[in-house]
């Protein structure tokens, strides 16, 4: 770090702020054949293919706000895993900058879907094989993790 940098960063008092956390849930089912499909959901502002993920809620466990929001962006109900299956990295898009979010994903072993949800104008959500679904997101290591991820029989 430059002299100039140092002495900016002691007059602020402020450190470099790290990543910001966010959950997310991995909404999974088995098709009859067995095979498991993943259910993907838009941004709403680019309309990118995504996992319900959203800030910590005050309040609830990271796995009880996992699965808040994939009931809010998505009206899935189910059994979620008490226990992180990946982390990963992002740049978030925000309308006048970027901000770098770690992610805790939680499998959330979905049971039904209701038939209305707060944000279903704002978003799209479909089913995927595992492998599409891995193909379709956009991170790298979210694809990564999607792709890796080794579930029981039903």
């Amino acid at each position: 770090m430059g002299k100039s940098a140092r002495t900016a960063k002691a007059a602020s008092g402020k450190r470099a702020a790290g990543p910001k956390v966010q959950i997310g849930a991995i909404p999974y089912r088995h098709r009859p054949d067995g095979a498991v499909e993943i259910m993907l959901v838009t941004t709403r502002e680019t309309q990118r293919w995504i996992v319900p993920k959203g800030w910590p809620i005050r309040g609830l466990k990271g796995y009880e706000a996992a699965a808040r929001e994939a009931m809010e962006e998505a009206g899935l109900l189910g059994e979620i895993g008490k226990k992180p299956v990946g982390r990963y990295t992002y740049w978030k898009r925000r309308t006048r900058d970027f901000v770098l979010c770690k992610v805790r994903l939680y499998l959330l072993a979905v049971k039904d879907q209701l038939p209305t949800w707060p944000e279903q104008e704002q978003r799209r959500c479909q089913w995927f094989t595992q492998a599409d679904a891995a193909d379709l997101v956009d991170e790298p290591a979210l694809g990564a993790i999607l792709r890796g991820l080794k579930f029981k029989s039903p």
